[in-house]
């Protein structure tokens, strides 16, 4: 179990993780959650309908990391446009269904990361300041996709954009300041590959 996600029985995932690991991930997911921002100001007295049908921004985030995680739809890499018109075309039409998705998005991975952050807080520490995290199978699925929401970012950070980059990541030498995030990315990446295989069927 040390290192990587092992199956539970009745479904679920488990890991043990030692007292730098929780810190690492908890952080990590933090700054993600400052990164992606509050969600809409809790008032109770708020129309609900409204709230539904609030709009969203419909240009793409500036910040890198924010744009690797909210793509545009409909433009982008690997989208491209025959003619200035077309172009025109793929961005209007990426920029309307960001006004009605982004909002939720971004809720969606706040909730995944605060999912993080609280079942590392309910950890019990043993002697040695390490831990056995255990999830259920709805807590494993929101564990996997803010794994993968944290590996976005930090390769955007560190420029991954393919799989040849991954492979650049690994030859680094050690005095590379970049290396302590190549390391986090790689761990993170090991973690979410034995997440994935605990959830196959």
């Amino acid at each position: 179990m040390p290192g990587h996600f092992e199956p539970l029985p009745g479904g679920g995932a488990a890991v043990a993780l030692d007292e730098v690991e929780i810190s690492i991930i908890r952080s990590l997911a933090v700054q993600l959650l400052e990164l992606i921002g509050p969600g809409p100001a809790e008032n109770a007295s708020a129309d609900p309908l409204a709230e539904l049908f609030a709009e969203g921004p419909s240009e793409p985030p500036s910040d890198p990391v924010l744009k690797r995680l909210f793509p545009d739809a409909y433009s982008g890499p690997g989208v491209q446009a025959d003619t200035p018109e077309q172009a025109e075309e793929q961005h209007a039409h990426s920029a309307e269904f960001r006004r009605f998705t982004e909002n939720d998005l971004r809720a969606g991975k706040r909730e995944n990361a605060l999912a993080v952050i609280r079942s590392l807080d309910a950890l019990t520490p043993g002697g040695d300041g390490g831990a056995v995290l255990e999830l259920t199978a709805a807590q494993s699925e929101k564990w996997l996709r803010a794994l993968n929401d944290l590996r976005l970012a930090i390769g955007s950070r560190l420029d991954v954009v393919d799989e040849e980059d991954t492979d650049l990541l690994y030859r680094l030498p050690d005095e590379d300041p970049r290396k302590p995030m190549v390391m986090a990315y790689l761990w993170l990446g090991g973690l979410q590959e034995t997440l994935v295989a605990t959830l196959m069927p």
